[in-house]
């Protein structure tokens, strides 16, 4: 697997090796044990609203993409802004995006564009903290930390939403973002980490299949093992305060889940046909997005991308010019294939980053970090299609027209899948926070 680091010097297996709250109980038990405390945390007569998505995959491109070079060209300024790609046409008339940007662009009338976020959060800790949670940090945070002030959305959604027995309600593929955790939700809502390259022949998810070695009846005989331990008498008072005990429930629907065929047929990326896995592009991105198509199929309500290396200080266009035909193609293709499926209209599918970039382009051929502007992209989940929400002035040093903040974003993501955005958490300390500061989601959006 390739490993993209930003400017922080973070690499993806650097987020692995980390311990960060939550991600050592990320596994199947922790995830399983979500579900069940999600059934508890709907407060009576509260006011969700109807829910216009039954699950978001979330396209995090670590590191922040350029605003210029994607959906927000400024064909007008000079060189040293506008940079060496030339604007296509869209769907939309007078519409325009930057010219790597060809498949997406074919598709407009199916997405929409908002180009007038902007925070005050200009590094990768604070900023990604800001748009993950929609909570900007507490104190300053430097570029490289990795923080959880606040739950990530899709540590939210794993509290909040249901997903079918048995199944994870919050994936993160193929690492966890850096400020993807529960914070004090707790660990059992932490992402359940699918790693590896489900580009690769022997791609398996871990925890879901039956460890290598270990023939079926082998498997069983462990399991009866297991079973035999736990019948043994145990003084009351330690069974009581047992956390092993405790998690037995939970090791049962695991067990469940590496045993069904259902399951297993869901996660086996190799049933799908030669075709659509050359559709979708026969690389680690390509792949991780049409596994997340499968995990909507199977009910997960949350699904986060991680696609890192977005952080072009030097030579953007170099960068550019290799890798966006392939992820364009890749997200284009998504959601095509969501909507050919009928998925579309239920599935939200969101691409953005921590920030936009400069204007300027610097000595080294690159932009560096800019949170006064950025795009990002929604498609489906209710969301009108064929629009662009908000502007840029002519240079695209700030956003002018529709200013809108994180907190607007994450609202609405959180009402879309039909949350009460008044509700209340309380942390570890019992101190009451708001599920996000400002509850109002973007009315462009809604429908």
């Amino acid at each position: 697997m390739s490993l993209h680091r930003n400017c922080a010097g973070v690499t993806r297996r650097d987020c692995l090796k980390l311990g960060l709250e939550g991600i050592v109980a990320g596994g199947l038990v922790g995830a399983l044990r979500s579900q069940a405390l999600a059934a508890s945390n709907v407060e009576p007569g509260s006011g969700r609203r109807p829910a216009q998505a039954k699950a978001c995959i979330l396209i995090w491109m670590d590191g922040g993409p350029s605003h210029y070079e994607t959906f927000d060209p400024k064909p007008d300024a000079p060189v040293e802004i506008r940079g060496q790609y030339h604007p296509i046409a869209t769907k939309l008339p007078g519409v325009h995006y930057s010219q790597r940007m060809e498949r997406l662009a074919g598709i407009a009338d199916r997405t929409t564009v908002i180009r007038s976020i902007c925070h005050n959060q200009g590094n990768h800790g604070a900023g990604n903290h800001y748009m993950m949670t929609g909570s900007p940090p507490r104190i300053p945070v430097g570029c490289g930390a990795f923080v959880s002030f606040h739950p990530s959305m899709g540590s939210v959604a794993s509290r909040e939403c249901s997903s079918p027995p048995g199944l994870p309600p919050y994936f993160s593929l193929p690492s966890m973002t850096r400020s993807g955790g529960p914070s004090f939700l707790g660990a059992e809502h932490a992402p359940f980490v699918v790693g590896g390259d489900p580009n690769r022949a022997d791609f398996q998810i871990r925890d879901v299949a039956i460890p290598r070695g270990l023939a079926n009846d082998r498997f069983l005989q462990r399991r009866e093992l297991r079973q035999l331990v736990d019948r043994m008498q145990r003084i009351e008072e330690e069974a009581a305060a047992d956390p092993v005990r405790a998690g037995d429930e939970f090791y049962q629907q695991g067990y469940q889940l590496v045993t069904s065929t259902d399951a297993q047929r869901a996660f086996d990326i190799h049933q799908e046909s030669d075709a659509v896995r050359e559709r979708y592009g026969r690389n680690g991105f390509g792949q991780r997005a049409l596994l997340a198509r499968r995990l909507v199929e199977a009910g997960v309500p949350f699904i986060t991308i991680n696609d890192g290396g977005w952080d072009h200080h030097t030579n953007l266009f170099s960068a550019y010019d290799k890798r966006m035909p392939a992820w364009d193609n890749t997200l284009a293709t998504l959601i095509e294939d969501l909507d050919e499926r009928g998925l579309l209209d239920s599935t939200l599918v969101i691409a953005l980053g921590e920030f936009g970039r400069t204007p300027q382009i610097n000595k080294d051929g690159g932009r560096d970090h800019w949170s006064n502007a950025m795009s990002v992209l929604f498609a489906g989940g209710g969301t009108p299609r064929g629009q662009v929400i908000g502007a840029t002035d002519p240079r695209g040093y700030a956003a002018v027209e529709r200013v809108l903040s994180p907190e607007n974003f994450v609202s609405t993501v959180y009402a879309k899948l039909g949350m009460d955005l008044t509700k209340h958490y309380y942390t570890q300390e019992g101190r009451p926070t708001l599920l996000v500061s400002d509850p109002s989601p973007i009315p462009e959006l809604m429908g």
